[in-house]
């Protein structure tokens, strides 16, 4: 049976408390149960010091819980405190103490509120020692979900997370416990451990994010940049091994055998039909070695098939009559630029990504950076080549984008200017110029005979970025890309 008791609770009361509860009931603590709303899931009994002491002096702090319609009553916060008791009580007779009340905060205001009981509980158990990483992000997801529009904004004040954050808290929980915890050991905060999840299984992401988060932290000015390029160029490796997987399981569906390389010692009887021919000396095609029970391929660093026979000698083809050519120490040097083409192509296309990203904050800043202005009016003004034959295609969604427009590839920008505010003419032109500039670099190769007109676009993010607290930095391949038409210092 609850009664009431004037005694002052031995815990200040939050506000949102105390207009709910402004007395302390003290509960048997038999009628306490777990709150199914309580955020703590793991680590949810009582030690023996907890226990120890409350055999001796009882729960002094109060536990918080809400009326459940079987009598009983749902702590969601203090549920080991009133379990410890519940031991307690259990021996008291023979122990020779008194059985003991525990007292409470009864809320019956969050009765059906189930968000709201689970924020309150998080709030509660996150400071205190021992709550798991996952029990926080499954708490922050759940809670956050089931609230109003208001109960969530201001819970997501209080947890210093953005509006976006039971999203961000549910793709973090796919992360196993220990990545979790080197994560918040590392400072990631939840949109990170929740990107960190996207691209977990590309080999060496963890530690290349937490290093590139260690050089965003030692700058200690805010900024992001080092980890926005991390994460660009993880998911265009991630994009790649995707792709190579999908072309392994399309030869898988059609029947057709994938090579693998041969292992140490082991000598490789297979052949590109390239180099093959039939019985009679005529070429061997795809269509015509179908039927051949060697056909196979391999894929190339594309991931486009290069179709092998298997065996050519047991199944009757002929090899073309080729001098062989011992490779060379060119040849090595060719396959490593070939390499480095491949990585620089791809790495120049992720880096569109936080670069594009960036622009769009510059456009919809309140007031654009004076530099931006000024290289928006220039470009209007002077009507280079490259802008010029842009505004001849009419092209239109990234501007749309950059202005932050929903649905950009339908977007009527002949609208969006009739709305247009005059303080925010100057920014609708960067994002024009900008959007023609992205156009002009937009092939992969462009990293490799970038000009300096190019040049003089990303050097201008660049600056844009350092002035921005560092929040963008160019990528490794975008710096290498620049490099010579920087202005010379020395001189």
């Amino acid at each position: 049976m609850a009664t009431a008791v004037s005694t002052p609770s031995t815990e200040p009361v939050p506000p949102e408390e105390e207009a709910a509860a402004t007395q302390i009931v003290l509960l048997d603590p038999a009628q306490v149960v777990r709150d199914e709303c309580n955020a703590r899931e793991s680590d949810t009994e009582p030690d023996e010091e907890l226990i120890a002491s409350v055999k001796e002096i009882g729960v002094e702090e109060t536990i918080s819980v809400r009326p459940r319609p079987d009598g009983t009553y749902g702590a969601f916060k203090g549920w080991r405190r009133a379990q410890a008791q519940q031991i307690a009580n259990a021996t008291a007779e023979q122990d020779g103490r008194p059985a003991r009340r525990i007292k409470a905060h009864v809320r019956e205001d969050l009765v059906g509120r189930d968000g709201w009981t689970r924020f309150l509980s998080l709030v509660e158990n996150k400071h205190r020692e021992g709550m798991s990483e996952r029990d926080i992000l499954k708490s922050q997801e759940l809670s956050l979900i089931d609230m109003s529009d208001i109960e969530r904004k201001q819970a997501a004040r209080a947890l210093g997370v953005s509006r976006h954050a039971a999203k961000h808290a549910k793709a973090a929980q796919k992360l196993d416990d220990a990545t979790l915890r080197r994560a918040a050991a590392g400072g990631m905060d939840l949109e990170q451990t929740a990107q960190l999840a996207e691209v977990e299984h590309v080999s060496g992401a963890e530690r290349r994010l937490l290093r590139a988060l260690g050089r965003d932290q030692e700058e200690g000015n805010g900024g992001r940049g080092h980890w926005d390029q991390e994460l660009a160029l993880l998911k265009a490796e991630q994009e790649d091994a995707d792709a190579r997987a999908r072309a392994v399981e399309d030869l898988k569906e059609a029947g057709i055998p994938l090579l693998r390389e041969p292992g140490w010692g082991q000598k490789d009887p297979s052949r590109p039909l390239a180099e093959l021919t039939t019985g009679l000396g005529n070429p061997l095609t795809e269509d015509n070695h179908q039927g051949c029970p060697g056909h196979s391929a391999r894929l190339d660093d594309e991931h486009q098939p290069v179709w092998h026979c298997a065996d050519p000698a047991a199944y009757g083809h002929k090899v073309r009559p080729q001098p062989k050519k011992p490779r060379t120490a060119q040849d090595e040097q060719r396959a490593e630029e070939r390499r480095k083409v491949i990585a620089c192509n791809r790495a120049w296309k992720a880096a569109a990504g936080p670069r594009q990203d960036f622009v769009a904050r510059l456009v919809r800043m309140k007031t654009l950076p004076e530099a931006a202005r000024v290289f928006a009016q220039e470009t209007v003004l002077t009507v280079p080549y490259f802008y010029s034959s842009w505004t001849d295609k009419h092209e239109s969604a990234t501007v749309a984008r950059f202005l932050g427009i929903k649905e950009p590839e339908h977007a009527d920008l002949s609208q969006t200017a009739a709305q247009l505010p005059k303080a925010r003419v100057v920014n609708a032109l960067f994002a024009h110029v900008a959007a023609a500039c992205e156009y002009h670099i937009r092939e992969p190769k462009t990293w490799s005979h970038l000009t300096a007109q190019q040049a003089r676009y990303l050097l201008l993010l660049e600056t844009l970025g350092q002035d921005d607290n560092g929040s963008y930095r160019l990528s490794e391949v975008e710096d290498e890309a620049v490099a010579r038409h920087r202005p010379d210092t020395a001189a």
